[in-house]
């Protein structure tokens, strides 16, 4: 092959593959200074210890449009528990899933990602919606090497609720947003793999994703606009529209509660 037609094959070639996402985003996840109460609303004193990550942005990376809304998670740590509070800004808060295991990405929702040995394996994922409507499940792989979700694995112990500032489904006004609460406990996850309370200093791989659909008002109700995808905003970005890349998640480290 000529010199020059090998060039342009191969600038072709470069140009054919999709961009690498950026590294991993990092978190210090810092231990709770006091107790914490699970009622959605993050005003508890430990809450104001705990800093905020960065804004969430397209699943694909900041090369795509920014988000419509502005999503941002915080969490703590202490003997018993993982505590994820997330802030969704939101001018129209909808939900309409109310059975346990519903697949909730079909509302608009909020997703937490969880690989504690942090090689991809043995991963969980929970899923929750405005109506604090669950869905949880356990991945041995990603669906890209042949796992299969594991529907019938409940997280025991799990604590959640749920805040809307503003009115949930009433599409006469303009709302606020919610937050969401969580408390995983550690020994949730023994059923399905071998995970202990992290020591301070230790990481596990994480991320969080938020599905919004494109809404419209019909009287005083709610309903998705026909033909509109729904839009994807992530934490640590994937590269691609699949969060089921783990090597892609970020990384949370916990440490004592005065570390910064």
């Amino acid at each position: 092959m000529p010199r020059l037609a090998a060039f342009f094959l191969l600038a072709a070639m470069a140009q054919a593959q999709p961009p690498s996402p950026p590294p991993p985003r990092r978190y210090t996840c810092r231990r709770a200074p006091s107790a914490i109460r699970i009622d959605g609303r993050l005003d508890d004193a430990a809450w104001r210890r705990a800093p905020w990550t960065a804004n969430f942005v397209d699943i694909q990376g900041a090369k795509q449009p920014r988000p419509r809304f502005r999503t941002r998670v915080k969490m703590l740590w202490d003997d018993d528990c993982l505590y994820v509070g997330a802030e969704l800004v939101e001018p129209h808060v909808w939900a309409t899933l109310t059975e346990h295991d519903s697949v909730i990405f079909r509302d608009n929702d909020f997703e937490v990602f969880l690989n504690p040995s942090g090689d991809g394996r043995n991963y969980f994922e929970f899923e929750i919606n405005a109506l604090n409507t669950g869905w949880d499940l356990f991945l041995p792989k990603p669906y890209s090497e042949g796992g299969k979700a594991d529907n019938s694995w409940e997280i025991p112990g799990l604590r959640t609720a749920v805040a809307v500032d503003g009115t949930l489904n009433d599409a006469s006004d303009r709302d606020r947003g919610w937050t969401v609460e969580m408390a995983f406990p550690w020994t949730a996850f023994a059923s399905r793999a071998l995970v202990s309370r992290p020591r301070p200093g230790e990481s596990w791989r994480m991320n969080f994703s938020r599905v919004e659909w494109q809404i419209e008002a019909g009287g005083k109700q709610y309903r998705k606009v026909p033909g509109k995808p729904e839009d994807n905003w992530v934490w640590s970005p994937q590269g691609v529209i699949n969060m089921h890349v783990p090597e892609h998640w970020g990384y949370v480290q916990f440490v004592p509660a005065g570390v910064r």
